[in-house]
């Protein structure tokens, strides 16, 4: 699969086996942030793999108990579209299909939900996976919903990040730079110390990359 490297969102996630049952979303959301964050940049190898599994199958139980949270559909289509990334190739297709059904959700609820978390991610989706007739990508609508992110969260590290990588694909590379040193220099997320440093280092290799095409 084409480039399927989806880091995100944007804009996260282990329940480590609480009751949904009338759970606090935000609660749940806080501790799922934290898992996909320890998966997605200190894990490696197989067992990567096995935490997404877990993960995605509490992110289903999250959605199952909430089905009106955006915010809960925002993340389990973060993580599947993680996972796909992680797996790559073809086999992550359904994955990133799966993703698209989770973050199309969050944005029929609530299009500005987590202050564009769903916009970009689905953004992203749309520019990592093939276009017909093996896949959904899109540029055109790659473009549309990363800029709408951006839009509503302008000093936001991901969707500065993520818009700045789908610039740099599509060569304009000024553009990329611009919103490559925003992310750079967003403020720290608290909480999220794990995940802003897996993000920093993502943003320095892209603007190294960036530097030779200048």
């Amino acid at each position: 699969m084409r480039r399927l490297e989806i880091k995100v969102c944007t804009a996260l996630m282990l329940l480590f086996g609480s009751s949904l049952a009338g759970a606090d979303v935000d609660s749940d959301l806080a501790q799922m942030q934290q898992r996909w964050a320890e998966i997605n940049y200190q894990i490696e190898g197989k067992a990567k793999f096995t935490a997404f599994e877990q993960l995605v199958e509490q992110a289903d139980k999250l959605t199952s108990a909430n089905p009106d949270s955006a915010a809960a559909w925002t993340w389990s289509g973060i993580i599947k579209s993680t996972f796909a990334g992680a797996k790559g190739g073809l086999g992550a297709l359904g994955l990133a299909k799966a993703a698209k059904a989770d973050l199309d959700k969050a944005i029929s609820i609530d299009e500005e939900v987590l202050n564009g978390s769903a916009l970009t991610s689905l953004g992203t989706l749309y520019h990592s996976v093939p276009g017909w007739p093996v896949g959904f990508g899109d540029e055109d609508l790659a473009r549309e919903l990363l800029l709408k992110g951006v839009t509503l969260n302008p000093d936001n590290i991901d969707t500065n990040y993520f818009y700045g990588t789908y610039l740099m694909d599509a060569k304009q590379y000024q553009q990329a730079k611009e919103h490559l040193l925003r992310a750079q220099h967003a403020p720290p997320r608290l909480t999220r110390e794990i995940a802003d440093a897996g993000r920093q280092k993502e943003i320095a290799e892209a603007l190294a990359v960036l530097e030779g095409k200048l």
